[in-house]
């Protein structure tokens, strides 16, 4: 009787922790996810108003400038649980484990995120390319911030 009373603890024990590992996992999915939707959309912006700004298309830019925002605006901080530095999503993930012992500079870097890209939605609608072009450059910049802190390099 004792015998099935630790085999089930132990069976239930291994049980939790896989579903551990599957709601890490899913997180990162989650946020690889949102971060190549915004990689895609900065990828449109980069294109029109960067690379080949004779093929500018306002509507175009909005969306994209839009799009970064939802993502920024869209809670990821909520998919950076504990463990998520270990786990995998698409892929491994590349998140440093110093993000957990940082976590007012995580925040800030999240923050700047959210400012930077609020403003490049607001700068899309006015069509002026120029200001798109630096308010753009300044969202890559707390990309880059929260990357070299934060992100291991490939």
């Amino acid at each position: 009787m004792k015998l099935k009373l630790v085999l089930a603890l132990v069976l239930g024990a291994v049980s939790v922790s896989a579903l551990a590992g599957q709601a890490e996992d899913q997180q990162v999915k989650f946020r690889q996810s949102a971060y190549s939707f915004a990689a895609w959309n900065c990828a449109k912006i980069k294109s029109q108003v960067v690379e080949h700004p004779e093929t500018y298309n306002k509507d175009q830019i909005i969306a994209a400038a839009n799009s970064v925002a939802a993502v920024a605006n869209s809670g990821l901080g909520a998919l950076y649980g504990p463990g998520t530095d270990q786990a995998t999503g698409w892929k491994k993930s590349r998140l440093k484990p110093e993000f957990f012992d940082k976590p007012e500079e995580a925040k800030k870097a999240g923050l700047a995120f959210n400012k930077e890209a609020n403003e490049l939605a607001k700068v899309a609608v006015s069509g002026d390319v120029a200001a798109i072009k630096t308010q753009f450059g300044k969202v890559g910049e707390t990309c880059k911030s929260c990357h070299d802190s934060f992100r291991i390099k490939d």
